[in-house]
């Protein structure tokens, strides 16, 4: 499922600058509850910010008689084609079942998509290697570490195909943002939306954050009466007027 009109460009950076606690706050708003993956951390926290559209990944249980070591030098295999035809700028998100017992992937799986321009990687279960990936400049989450390979546990079989990732429903498409704190998912339909949305929201919550700093009540100023909502809109005139940017 994809939108008719893709994420500007505008929004997409707008959406590597505010917090996936913005961002859900704004989806509740729609009505949206379930939006966040559960159980996932960055591996590398100082490579959090991570925006791009869903490129899904789906494991069932391994079996025996098919998940053997030899089964890597098939080309087709879900998982190595996945790696090779993600598109830039998308984010793998895979579905483990939340099973972190065996890896999703490993290092250098998720090297290859880096080189490869995408944009981050996500797994309800756990990924190999998470030393060298602790290090790598680019956005890996998941449960936990995890040293076996997915063969154990992990049979892939469906790419790009709706999936359950941490409990939430990801079809291909789908905004994928994450950060220090976590990953939200928006659908690909209203993303432009929630973009320019969960910017101004930002902007007020430093607004009033400021004002908290400075010893104000929350009371009136967070959700703001008319009163906060003036002295709001007063303060962006007055930064429109000296050129500071949003």
């Amino acid at each position: 499922m994809t939108t008719s009109t893709p994420l500007t460009a505008l929004n997409r950076a707008s959406l590597l600058k505010v917090s996936t606690a913005t961002l859900t706050t704004a989806l509740f708003k729609r009505g949206l509850r379930n939006v966040c993956v559960q159980g996932v951390l960055p591996i590398n926290p100082a490579a959090s910010r991570m925006v791009g559209e869903a490129y899904t990944m789906r494991y069932i249980p391994a079996r025996e008689d098919l998940d053997h070591i030899g089964v890597f030098a098939d080309r087709t295999h879900p998982q190595r084609r996945g790696v090779e035809e993600i598109p830039a700028g998308h984010v793998m998100v895979i579905d483990s079942r939340k099973d972190p017992r065996a890896a999703s992937a490993g290092g250098i799986l998720i090297t290859r998509m880096m080189v490869r321009g995408a944009a981050g990687v996500v797994s309800d279960g756990g990924f190999r290697d998470s030393p060298d990936l602790q290090k790598l400049d680019f956005p890996v989450y998941a449960m936990r570490p995890s040293a076996p390979t997915n063969l154990i546990h992990h049979h892939a079989v469906d790419l790009n195909v709706p999936i359950a990732c941490g409990d939430v429903a990801v079809y291909p498409g789908d905004i994928i943002v994450g950060d220090a704190e976590g990953v939200v998912v928006i659908p690909a339909e209203i993303a432009n939306e929630i973009a320019e949305e969960a910017a101004s929201m930002t902007e007020f919550e430093d607004w009033v954050e400021m004002q908290v700093r400075g010893g104000r009540c929350t009371f009136g100023l967070y959700p703001p009466d008319a009163t906060a909502r003036a002295e709001f809109e007063a303060w962006q005139a007055d930064r429109a007027g000296q050129g500071v940017a949003s």
